[in-house]
């Protein structure tokens, strides 16, 4: 007997890629509500965690509400996000505040289909891979795809923003 492969419901961020035109691949992995690290996702998917980039959302004193996607054992460097950003400094949001900002919640934040269009920045070592992964928009759910397409479709600014 056949055995049926799962079907993936699409996600905002999905639709939105299709809309796009952008090439991308769906990829499940197995949440643990304990760890919603990128080093936890990483390893389910056997990709290296340079590869795995997680959507860090932050607010700066100028500008408001900025994005930040880095890779997933890396730290955002604040002076750097908030020099990058236009703004003297800049902190994460609350963990409360996230749903209400971008429509997604704490380990299924995507830099993809966002609520509303806010800056968004990606750190440099994005483009040395032939696709990276960010978040699908749930837990539970990455996108693999050109690191190239998603600049384009996210009108992300690539720059250094991590801790040295």
């Amino acid at each position: 007997m056949k055995q049926e492969k799962e079907k993936i419901n699409k996600t905002n961020a999905a639709r939105l890629l299709d809309q796009a035109g952008i090439a991308y691949e769906l990829v499940p992995y197995i949440v643990d509500e304990n760890d919603l690290s990128a080093i936890h996702i990483a390893d389910q998917l056997n990709e290296p965690i340079e590869q795995v980039f997680k959507t860090l959302v932050l607010r700066g004193d100028k500008s408001g509400i900025f994005v930040c996607v880095v890779p997933g054992e890396e730290e955002v460097d604040l002076k750097k996000a908030a020099k990058v950003s236009g703004n003297k400094n800049c902190d994460l949001v609350a963990m409360k505040e996230l749903l209400g900002l971008t429509g997604y919640i704490r380990g299924g934040c995507s830099p993809v289909g966002m609520k509303k269009k806010f800056p968004t920045y990606i750190h440099e070592t994005c483009i040395l891979y032939d696709y990276i992964y960010v978040s699908g928009g749930v837990r539970g759910l990455q996108i693999k795809a050109d690191p190239n397409d998603l600049i384009k479709v996210c009108e992300m600014e690539i720059c250094e923003i991590t801790k040295e």
